[in-house]
């Protein structure tokens, strides 16, 4: 069966992908940006790979016809407080508008759990797409989740990072409310099990753990399953705003993903019985169950995807995605070269374990600094990590870093700086032999925006240099054997 995956670089993409391919499936990816569609199964014989952009109606003329199912899996929360869910309609507009003229039979839609009249922007977003989707003239399965348990879902990090971190939690009043989470595994089962099935055809239904619970109740079982003692209290003085403030500075969430999931938490988000988990032969997985595999995955350096593979800061344009080349024209730049005689393959690891749990390799108290103060304006700080501890991809955030360019056998990395600046940074380090030797470039590279920029370079300078210097010294020098 030929199908169409939209969100190929997203969270649930990533996963499903791999799933479809070992069924037998010829998968049509549809994502903005090529190059950051790098997964192990990119030269799979039934992988075809197409750069458009839901957006823009015309991109989407290149996809092919012969479409027999798709996945609809495009969301835009992450971008923006305001303005998502016209992007979210428009999105599905033209998708329906190219599907109807292909020979599409099913449109696979993950929704939102909706069973309230009050609803979240975020969940009423959600629900304006469903209404959507099912004018087009193919059949539609509609499955709505709430929380989804997994390495590196949003969800799971945010609950991860402030029971990891916090031993005593003054938390907001919306901890009470009710939802009813669901393990990772569970949604890929019901995703691929639901194609081409009869009985889910223009049928909209609830997906949920096999518990409800509430989200204090659901941080307390994190907590026993990771033997951390913790206390837990809220307070009912916490405003929306408040609340998102709470969860920006103490987890690696956005502070526009903050807002709107705090918009969402607000309200209950429990299943309305149905009988799919059964006719699918799928059994639910408890919340417990799937803390431990999450955290296993995490422990094993196995996490697929995260929700940070989003370009979710809004920064990075997929234009600059693909400009791999740091500019000259009105930049200001620090290059260092260093002669080294150590291992060339270690110097490399060690570039590709900058970051996360590594650290810069010298000053990181003023790396942490620096986050806060990114945090403080807005920014993405250094909370979200990276995705792996010795892996990088390109499209992959890198603490306040986004990889544009991640050549590992050529020895080069380039990164595009995310946090909240007066203009435009680029990292990029360089491994060279020549002449039998072994050398390390890295090259700052800095565009300002008007006299802000110029200023906050002058009055940086002298820190960079002081740091700059200290970490490619840190990382020749770095042996972790």
């Amino acid at each position: 069966m030929k199908i169409l995956l939209t969100g190929a670089n997203g969270y649930i993409g990533k996963r499903i992908l791999p799933i479809l391919l070992e069924q037998g499936h010829t998968v049509v990816c549809c994502v903005r940006d090529k190059e950051r569609f790098t997964p192990q199964e990119i030269d799979h014989p039934n992988l075809e790979v197409f750069e458009a952009d839901l957006l823009n109606l015309q991109s989407l003329s290149k996809l092919p016809l012969d479409i027999e199912v798709s996945y609809y899996l495009i969301h835009s929360m992450l971008h923006s407080t305001d303005g998502f869910e016209e992007l979210e309609q428009t999105c599905a507009r033209n998708f329906v508008a190219y599907i109807d003229n292909t020979q599409n039979r099913q449109i696979i839609y993950l929704s939102g759990i909706a069973n309230v009249e009050v609803l979240s922007r975020h969940l009423e977003s959600r629900k304006l797409v469903e209404g959507i989707l099912k004018k087009s003239r193919s059949y539609h399965t509609i499955l709505r989740a709430g929380i989804i348990v997994g390495s590196g879902s949003a969800s799971f990090e945010i609950i991860r990072d402030l029971v990891e971190k916090l031993a005593i939690m003054v938390a907001p009043q919306w901890l009470l409310t009710k939802c009813q989470p669901i393990a990772i595994r569970n949604v890929i089962d019901f995703l691929t099990k639901v194609i081409d099935h009869n009985d889910c055809m223009n049928q909209t239904f609830d997906i949920g753990g096999p518990e409800v619970l509430s989200y204090k109740e659901m941080l307390q079982q994190y907590a026993e399953v990771r033997k951390l003692p913790r206390i837990i209290t809220t307070l009912p003085v916490m405003t929306p705003r408040l609340s998102s403030y709470w969860l920006y500075f103490i987890t690696s969430t956005s502070y526009n993903l903050a807002l709107n999931l705090v918009d969402s938490m607000k309200i209950e988000v429990i299943c309305r019985p149905n009988n799919l988990a059964s006719t699918l032969q799928i059994t639910l997985m408890p919340y417990k169950e799937a803390i431990e595999r999450a955290t296993g995955k995490i422990k094993q350096q196995m996490v697929i995807s995260s929700w940070t593979d989003a370009l979710s800061s809004g920064i990075l344009t997929n234009d600059k995605m693909k400009y791999v080349e740091p500019p000259d024209f009105g930049c200001y730049t620090d290059d260092k070269r260093y002669r080294f005689t150590n291992n060339p393959e270690q110097v490399i690891e060690n570039v590709w374990a900058l970051g996360g749990d590594r650290g810069w390799y010298y000053g990181n108290w003023l790396w942490h600094l620096r986050g806060l103060l990114d945090k403080l304006f807005g920014g993405v700080g250094l909370n979200r990590g990276r995705r792996h501890p010795t892996e990088i991809e390109i499209g992959d955030s890198l603490d306040f870093w986004r990889v544009l360019l991640a050549d590992k056998e050529g020895g080069r990395l380039l990164l595009y700086a995310e946090m909240i600046l007066p203009g435009e940074a680029w990292l990029e380090f360089t491994i060279s032999r020549k002449n039998n030797e072994n050398f390390i470039s890295q090259k700052a590279t800095f565009r300002p925006k008007g006299i802000m920029g110029r200023l906050y370079w002058i009055l940086s300078y002298p820190f960079h240099l002081f740091i700059f210097r200290g970490m490619v010294k840190g990382i020749i020098n770095y042996n972790n054997k």
